[in-house]
């Protein structure tokens, strides 16, 4: 079974979410940007990911285009 892990990323910590080929969600969890930290909660699914996205816009981006 595919899945398909996504990362938003904010200054100081970031939502992980797991989600199956159906859309069905897994464990979805809010964690300090520590790599290690987010490298241990993907790490049951590891055999199993097709893909990992990582949504890491600045804020200030979108304001300085209005």
């Amino acid at each position: 079974m595919s899945l398909y892990a996504a990362i938003d990323l904010h200054s100081s910590n970031s939502v992980l979410a797991v989600m199956d080929g159906d859309g069905k969600a897994l464990p979805q969890c809010r964690r300090p940007n520590e790599l290690p930290r987010l490298l241990a909660d993907l790490a049951p699914y590891r055999n199993d990911l097709a893909g990992i996205a990582v949504e890491s816009t600045y804020n200030g981006y979108w304001r300085s285009m209005a």
